[in-house]
């Protein structure tokens, strides 16, 4: 996380947050994962109820990158699993946020990366890839661009234009 606590960052760039170039989600997540704390450039996907594009991505080099994805907030089943996870954690991805549902949550616990998700569900997704990647999102009651920054910790999860430092 280099060291950039959500509430030193809020409480440091109050004019950045007025502009709207640093904003905090709603406070809607659930904390998985071994790294409480992260942070990285965002990579994004839309999906809806088909984990076939996360795990490709998944799969890629992370090179320390966040990936969010909209999952639409579904409660119907999960887009990441424990195997997915420890994909993420091997390929270098620094953190996984799911507006929607994870499973196999113990073995989420178990890896090193950081993952944030509405809730658990234990039934899979659909696999028929239907989906987009490098979109804009909205998310938690906040526009996410890809290329922007994610800052989470025990205490929130902010986005921002740009890397901060402090």
């Amino acid at each position: 996380m280099a060291g950039i606590a959500t509430a030193e960052a809020c409480d440091a760039n109050t004019s950045l947050i007025a502009s709207g170039e640093l904003r905090v989600l709603q406070p809607v997540f659930k904390t998985f994962g071994q790294s409480r704390a992260f942070s990285g450039p965002i990579l994004t996907l839309k999906v809806f109820e088909d984990n076939v594009l996360v795990r490709e991505v998944l799969e890629t080099r992370g090179e320390g990158r966040v990936l969010v994805i909209d999952g639409g907030g579904s409660m119907r089943c999960a887009l990441v699993g424990g195997n997915l996870a420890q994909s993420a954690q091997n390929m270098g991805w620094a953190g996984i946020l799911v507006n929607g549902c994870i499973r196999d949550a113990d073995e989420i616990d178990g890896c090193d990366i950081g993952v944030r998700a509405l809730a658990t569900h234990p039934m899979k997704s659909n696999k028929k890839g239907i989906g987009e990647k490098h979109v804009a999102v909205h998310i938690a009651g906040t526009l996410i661009q890809e290329g922007e920054w994610l800052y989470a910790d025990n205490d929130g999860i902010l986005i921002s234009k740009s890397e901060l430092s402090i």
